[in-house]
């Protein structure tokens, strides 16, 4: 049998089988509040890191990667660091042509940083952190 729905001028919704009484203003509190906690949950970035082995360029890259991160992103990160030498495809299909190359992949838009990583100020404005 098919569920017919009563329209109360209170904004409740009633089956009219008189089964389930649904309260519209708590589904609709209930989502507000969830869009809420996903609004006030601090954006996690999604960082690549493409370097060549162990080379001194690269390792700079990599330490000052990690510091900017910890001092400036906290918990709010995922850091992959990717070594063209030995995955050149991930380096292809990213379009890497200077070594070590940042990505930014979230949150949008995508950005690219290329070199040893050690201005932090033009680290704070392409991730959009800087005031």
């Amino acid at each position: 049998m098919a569920n017919l729905v009563d329209n109360v001028p209170n904004g409740n919704a009633r089956r009219i089988d008189g089964s389930l009484v649904e309260n519209v203003r708590d589904s609709a509190a209930s989502y507000e509040q969830t869009v809420h906690r996903h609004q006030s949950h601090r954006l996690e970035y999604i960082l690549r890191l493409y370097v060549t082995g162990s080379t001194p360029r690269s390792l700079k890259a990599i330490a000052n990667l990690k510091r900017f991160c910890e001092e400036h992103l906290h918990d709010d990160y995922e850091l992959q660091v990717i070594d063209i030498y030995k995955n050149p495809d991930a380096a292809r299909e990213e379009q890497i042509i200077a070594s070590p190359t940042l990505i930014k992949r979230l949150p949008a838009p995508l950005r690219r940083f290329v070199g040893d990583l050690s201005n932090t100020q033009k680290l704070l404005t392409g991730l959009g952190l800087s005031e």
